[in-house]
């Protein structure tokens, strides 16, 4: 049968209709139908301008095309161009090759409507984007693969397979904001929500929140912070430490060992692709001989179990678990491959930059300062709307500028403004208002680049003594701790003092051992250092937050 044939071949006649069908049949019947009817009225109408264009902006394409896989790559493969706010049937386009892709798309089209090749239904369709016990939104179905990610990356979440020739990098954007302001959605069921908090300490980061609450207020008592801006510091910190952990190689499941990634792709199985990972990675263990999978999870839900991963998993189950504690997030997505999140505080009444892969909170010139990447588009994706935020990471706004040329700016700007428009059409009246009161603070804190000191890596470094110590810029108290020998020491002639640095405890030895707990509370004066724990590379150091800008460092002990 032809329907058959091209189930066999469809990789070799057209990788674009390929990836079109591994959506699911309800998808995919929506979308082939309008791709067909773009093709038919093209056939029909050869010479008519206006089949020859689609507006990018227009609604049907944006929430019935632009977010299903394989779609804007069979009307690449048609022979479409990409313009400022069209795609463009070109004159000098083959009437032939689109004929082809369409033909593809009718033969899959017939045998899904007739059911003669019942075995064209791809396995991913009969599985859902989560466990029974957890039923996420129905707007996920056309994106089981779960948040977006920059194409190729190799720290966040593996890509889709490779697109058709003739896609652009514009037309990635596109897409990454269809399906990152779908996939964020699923951080609102609640189920999922209880599921996060079962497994979040609440009660005891809440007590050591409110207790450095206190501490700070004593040093600013002027500060206007509140128990949740503590609250998520501890959060960040619990995950970094506690809860979840980096990846890089992982273990043999054999002997447990080390393994090296092979750089090649495994085929997922049915559980895997279940829980979204399309991409497995295979790594190999030389003393056993033997292959490990690595599931690149894009599901939540099932990031709560596995507790490991790259960037794009901890930014995937970090927000979660930030929106199960009530607090407003985002899904930030970086264009030069990194992903993290947003927190909304409503006592700052500012958005903060929180990185769970560095416990790190409102730093946000980390990457273009700290670690020198070259940013040009950062897209930040919450329940209620998409922003554009690349200005908030970056003090160098013409470099950024220069580099944006993936996509028109109008472009861009009129996706976005219309993308926000649908999701906020059955929001109150009042709620839209909070939205447009935010994005005016937001552009104005855009459009004033920042100009870093030296050690500074952005965010709000002035005019608030507590949210500095909150951060750990500061010490929370000065103790000043002065050693007076005891009667044995000055009969001995003799002050001995070790430091711990795995317990984190001095050993008083010429005072009958004396434990005194905590580095801190042994020190006459410090500055710009800090005790961090490493467990990613299983090390304790002393270490100066910023070391773009190595400021000086002090420490200080002090016997009288």
């Amino acid at each position: 049968m032809a329907a058959a044939a091209l189930g066999s071949s469809s990789d070799s006649a057209s990788p674009a209709v390929a990836e079109l069908c591994q959506n699911t049949p309800e998808t995919f019947l929506e979308a082939s139908k309008l791709l067909l009817t773009y093709a038919d009225n093209i056939l029909r109408n050869p010479n008519d301008e206006k089949y020859r264009s689609i507006r990018i902006g227009n609604a049907a394409f944006s929430t019935r095309l632009l977010p299903v896989r394989g779609a804007v790559e069979c009307l690449f493969e048609m022979g479409f161009e990409e313009g400022e706010t069209h795609l463009i049937f070109p004159k000098k386009a083959s009437v032939e090759q689109l004929q082809k892709i369409r033909d593809l798309i009718a033969i899959e089209r017939n045998s899904r409507l007739d059911g003669s090749n019942k075995s064209h239904k791809v396995e991913l369709s009969q599985q859902p984007a989560a466990s029974s016990s957890t039923q996420l939104p129905a707007t996920q179905s056309s994106n089981p693969s779960g948040p977006a990610q920059h194409a190729g990356n190799s720290e966040g979440q593996p890509s889709s397979p490779p697109a058709a020739p003739g896609v652009t990098a514009g037309s990635v954007i596109l897409k990454v904001l269809q399906v990152n302001l779908q996939h964020v959605l699923v951080y609102e069921n609640s189920a999922l929500q209880e599921k996060a908090l079962a497994c979040i300490p609440v009660q005891e980061l809440k007590k050591r929140s409110q207790e450095k609450l206190s501490r700070a207020r004593k040093l600013d008592k002027g500060t206007n912070l509140s128990d949740e801006d503590f609250l998520l510091l501890e959060l960040l910190h619990w995950f970094k430490e506690e809860f979840f952990q980096w990846v890089d190689d992982i273990s043999c499941s054999k002997c447990g060992g080390k393994t090296k990634s092979r750089g090649e792709a495994l085929f997922p199985n049915d559980d895997e692709l279940k829980w979204g990972a399309n991409r497995v990675e295979d790594h190999y263990c030389d003393a056993c001989q033997l292959s490990s999978r690595f599931p690149r999870y894009n599901n939540p839900e099932k990031l709560l179990e596995t507790r490991c991963g790259r960037c794009g998993e901890w930014a995937n189950c970090f927000t979660l678990c930030c929106r199960a504690l009530g607090f407003e997030a985002r899904y930030v997505w970086d264009y030069t491959d990194h992903v993290w999140t947003e927190v909304y505080s409503p006592s700052q009444q500012r958005w903060l930059h929180c990185d769970a892969s560095e416990d790190v909170c409102d730093k946000p010139l980390l990457y273009e300062i700290g670690w020198g990447k070259k940013l040009s588009y950062v897209l930040a994706f919450s329940k209620d709307e998409v922003v554009d935020v690349t200005w908030r990471y970056s003090c160098k706004h013409e470099e950024v500028i220069s580099r944006r040329t993936q996509i028109k700016e109008e472009l861009l700007r009129e996706t976005i403004n219309e993308l926000n428009k649908q999701r906020q059409m059955s929001l109150s009246e009042n709620r839209r208002k909070e939205l447009l009161q935010r994005i005016i603070v937001e552009l104005v804190e855009f459009i004033s680049p920042k100009t870093p000191k030296p050690g500074e890596l952005g965010g709000r470094t002035s005019g608030s003594v507590a949210w500095r110590v909150a951060r750990g810029e500061m010490g929370l108290e000065n103790k000043e701790t002065v050693f007076i020998p005891s009667e044995n020491e000055k009969i001995s002639k003799q002050l001995h003092l070790c430091y711990n640095i795995v317990q984190d405890h001095y050993v008083r030895v010429s005072n009958n051992n004396q434990i005194i707990s905590g580095w801190e509370n042994g020190v006459w004066k410090m500055e710009s250092i800090f005790r961090k724990v490493e467990k990613d590379w299983n090390m304790i150091k002393f270490f100066a937050p910023i070391m773009i800008f190595m400021e000086p460092l002090k420490l200080f002990w002090k016997q009288n």
